[in-house]
């Protein structure tokens, strides 16, 4: 039986915050764009609204685009919602990321 959203939100490793951004999410071996909506994000990864996920495991590049700047970083797709949409482990990001992503966190967790 499949864990409940909030069984799910209990064991994450990461506190994850409802967050509402613009998603580009780029495989660069096929060159396979995506265009989403972010709907939660942490930490570690962000789930992306998409109606066409790419498969567990592959590996791509993410831009959030939000009102308070843009944030980049490499990603894996971790799990998949069919017709829903996709989450994303980060798996790298630029010192200069982090601190955007640092920065939307400490907004969202006051």
């Amino acid at each position: 039986m499949p864990k409940s959203s909030s069984t799910s939100r209990q064991t994450r490793g990461a506190p994850r915050f409802t967050f509402i951004a613009t998603a580009h999410v780029l495989e660069p071996v096929s060159e396979v764009r995506l265009s989403g909506r972010i709907s939660e994000i942490s930490a570690k990864g962000c789930y992306v609204d998409v109606l066409n996920a790419l498969p567990v495991g592959t590996e791509v590049g993410v831009r959030i685009t939000r009102d308070k700047g843009t944030f980049a970083a490499s990603a894996r797709v971790i799990y998949v919602q069919e017709g829903m949409g996709m989450g994303l482990l980060f798996t790298g990001m630029q010192a200069d990321q982090a601190k955007v992503l640092e920065s939307w966190l400490a907004e969202l967790g006051t």
